[in-house]
């Protein structure tokens, strides 16, 4: 009890209750064996949540041994073999790229294929299947898992050979449509844009009416073709044009086409 007069004494400074008015409160509230237990499970989840982070969730049954391997080897290896500056001859190699690799495989921006798959008879064709793409997807987003390495190929799939398009001449060049003065046996068709084409639908209208789907470039990219191809789009057989059928993209584009004949029609202007 104070006298009245008498100096008011200094507050502890030192006691959590002084320098913090709602400590009284907050030590009631923790109290509480509910509210402790919720407390404890909340910094649980906060301090754990890096190391969740660090370890993939396995949600999938397919694996880079069984499945992505093969997948890579027949469209991927020949740009990015061993000695490549971005190597995918092993898990070690392609597990810190899966994400990228999904990214890039669902864009169709890898591998560099050009153009969109089934429009024309195209062959090889070095793009995904649709089923692949979803394969290397769902194999990405179920954690990516290396699986059993006795699950490798022994002997990995042929890949795609291509034609010999170093025996294709007589190319008719076409700035985006012409008509034919002559028949054509076309062999294959060889973009001769310096710049990305985003999209470009080339086709073939006979004389009849008839209209033949050649090649569809989609995010075309002159710099990053497949070694393979040599510029040249080839088809599985040689479409024959006869005369008066025209040739012509959707889009302003400059491109040949290219025969296996000895002697073709003179290039068009």
């Amino acid at each position: 009890m104070r006298v009245h007069g008498s100096p008011r004494p200094k507050a502890d400074r030192s006691h959590p209750a002084t320098l913090y008015p709602c400590y009284h409160h907050s030590q009631i509230v923790m109290s509480n064996p509910i509210v402790k237990s919720l407390a404890h499970i909340a910094i649980a989840v906060i301090t754990g949540a890096g190391s969740l982070a660090a370890h993939d969730i396995i949600t999938t049954n397919l694996t880079y041994s069984r499945d992505i391997s093969r997948i890579l080897a027949v469209h991927c290896a020949a740009c990015h073999g061993k000695d490549s500056s971005i190597a995918l001859t092993n898990y070690k190699e392609v597990r810190p790229w899966a994400v990228g690799i999904k990214e890039q495989v669902l864009s169709r921006s890898m591998p560099p294929w050009g153009a969109v798959k089934g429009f024309g008879n195209l062959a090889p064709d070095y793009g995904l299947s649709q089923e692949d793409i979803m394969i290397v997807a769902a194999w990405v987003l179920g954690g990516a898992p290396e699986g059993n390495p006795q699950a490798l190929p022994k002997n990995l799939p042929a890949q795609p050979q291509p034609s010999k398009n170093n025996q294709l001449n007589n190319a008719l060049t076409v700035e985006t449509r012409t008509e034919l003065k002559a028949p054509l046996r076309v062999a294959g068709i060889r973009p001769l844009s310096n710049s990305i084409v985003e999209s470009a639908q080339l086709v073939a209208k006979f004389p009849d009416g008839r209209i033949e789907p050649l090649l569809w470039l989609s995010h075309f990219d002159p710099k990053s073709l497949d070694p393979r191809m040599h510029g040249t789009f080839t088809f599985r057989k040689p479409v024959t044009l006869p005369r008066n059928t025209v040739v012509q993209s959707s889009t302003p584009l400059r491109f040949a086409l290219e025969t296996n004949d000895a002697k073709g029609p003179s290039p068009v202007s």
